[in-house]
């Protein structure tokens, strides 16, 4: 494959960067991202559901840390995977709502939007530590996948990669649309989950054994649209209201059929006691019939309020697991709010590699949440809140802040503007000079689904002041597109 000028910059900065100097590596720990798509905060059986079966699941989350307040950095696919991978808000990446892939029959400015190579992402940072770095399965990162013209996942670190633009085509159920290292793959036998394991099974098994490896796992199940294994579809037609719902429920056990399977096989290699796993989702559930092929999307957001694309709880608030056996406490529930955009400055601190000085990040380092026996500190405090701001939600509330035990919505000049998609020089200067108005604020720690708003002042000031300048410095720093 030819060297892309992103490549070029890429080798720039890690020549000139001084707070990145290589390391010994060989006590780091193997790091597997495992990311669903469309997976509701009920849909698990560790988190609640009455019906679907994650026996797997619920034993990592038994064997580490079961996170009841993680979030995604939005409430949609393509802007919240840009938020995991570069530990920054996607708007700072340009990347506002999901990137359709670019085509004649889609006009407009979308096509336009990538994640840009010259951006850090956790692939960069683990490749520069001496990790081999592999992505499996969905990419939605940029509108023209697999052309030279935009950043492919190589240009952002990844040594392998075996990915989809989007979704799996035509379904979950022999997929034909994935590219292996920039060459198509053809039609899969498998069932996309399983295909996607199968692949990441293979590249670990590759690498030398001394190499710690960095896999990012993203899921397309449950995604519509939703096709699942016959066996576990009839084991669902008893308890739920309908075939489609049964292939919904079936469809999450096909996923935690295949991280069972991933287990096992680092089990088996011996590599399961040194290997980090993170488990979430890219944002909340689908809603039923939104659109033409969502019949089968009967995910729960639980007790949350909305759903995706929404910025009320639902929209991003996710499930979260973190299993590491060699190091994390197995049997813990950690309230406290994590998200998806603290994995960046964690692993640059858990790996000495650290990040680029000048690099805003959104995330927070929770290397020091965890104490000398691997157990969550109760006094670890977050130095910054979590904020979005989604000009395109479901809800009223464009705007959404999570600052300690908070939760603050707030509307774009009134709610007048127009919903939109993306940011570029015709529209920005409307869309980043909205102010924030009509505030709630809400104790989700005791008001989860966020039915009774806080009214004093002492609480809601100081909050409202603390959305204002996190809002304000994001917008100074949001990618306009030409």
């Amino acid at each position: 494959m030819s060297i892309r000028p992103a490549h070029l910059f890429c080798f720039a900065i890690l020549v000139v960067s001084t707070s990145l100097s290589p390391h010994s590596v060989t006590a780091n720990p193997n790091i597997v991202i495992l990311l669903c798509d469309d997976l509701g905060y009920g849909d698990l059986g560790c988190f609640g559901h009455p019906h679907i079966r994650t026996p797997r699941l619920d034993e990592l989350a038994s064997q580490g840390i079961r996170l009841t307040s993680c979030y995604s950095a939005a409430p949609v696919c393509s802007p919240s995977r840009v938020g995991l991978l570069t530990g920054r808000s996607p708007n700072r990446s340009g990347v506002y709502d999901w990137i359709p892939e670019a085509s004649s029959k889609r006009p407009g400015n979308r096509g336009m939007v990538h994640l840009r190579g010259n951006q850090w992402t956790i692939a960069k940072l683990a490749r520069h530590a001496g990790y081999r770095t592999g992505m499996f399965g969905k990419y939605h990162g940029n509108a023209r996948f697999n052309d030279d013209s935009q950043a492919q996942p190589d240009d952002i670190g990844f040594n392998h990669w075996v990915a989809t633009q989007n979704n799996a085509h035509p379904s979950h159920r022999n997929p034909k649309n994935f590219v292996r290292d920039g060459a198509p793959v053809g039609e899969v036998k498998r069932f996309s989950c399983q295909f996607v394991i199968d692949e990441t099974i293979r590249w670990i098994d590759s690498g030398p054994a001394e190499k710690p490896f960095f896999a990012y796992v993203p899921f397309h199940e449950p995604h519509e649209p939703v096709e699942s294994p016959t066996d576990l579809v009839k084991s669902y037609l008893k308890v739920a209201e309908s075939d489609d719902q049964a292939q919904y429920f079936a469809n999450v056990s096909n996923v935690d059929r295949a991280v069972g399977r991933l287990i096992d096989h680092l089990k088996e290699r011996q590599l399961l006691e040194n290997t980090m796993i993170v488990f979430t989702s890219d944002n909340g559930p689908e809603t039923l019939n939104r659109y033409k092929r969502a019949n089968r999307s009967h995910g729960t957001p639980g007790p949350l309020r909305g759903m995706k694309l929404h910025t009320t709880e639902a929209g991003f608030r996710v499930p979260g697991i973190i299993a590491w056996p060699s190091r994390i406490a197995s049997g813990q529930v950690v309230e406290s709010a994590v998200s998806s955009l603290d994995i960046m400055p964690t692993l640059g601190a858990m790996l000495g590699v650290g990040t680029p000085p000048d690099l805003v990040l959104d995330g927070v380092d929770l290397s020091p949440a965890f104490g000398e026996e691997g157990r969550w500190q109760e006094d670890f405090k977050r130095n910054k809140p979590l904020l979005w701001v989604y000009y395109n939600s479901l809800n009223q509330a464009s705007a959404a802040m999570r600052s300690g035990k908070y939760k603050v919505l707030a509307r774009l000049d009134g709610g007048q503007l127009e919903k939109v998609s993306n940011l570029t020089k015709a529209n920005a200067e409307k869309y980043l000079g909205a102010t924030l108005t009509d505030i709630e604020i809400y104790d989700v720690t005791t008001d989860i689904d966020e039915s009774d708003g806080i009214e004093d002042t002492s609480i809601t000031e100081p909050l409202i002041a603390e959305m204002r300048s996190a809002y304000e410095s994001l917008l100074k720093d949001s990618h306009v597109w030409e």
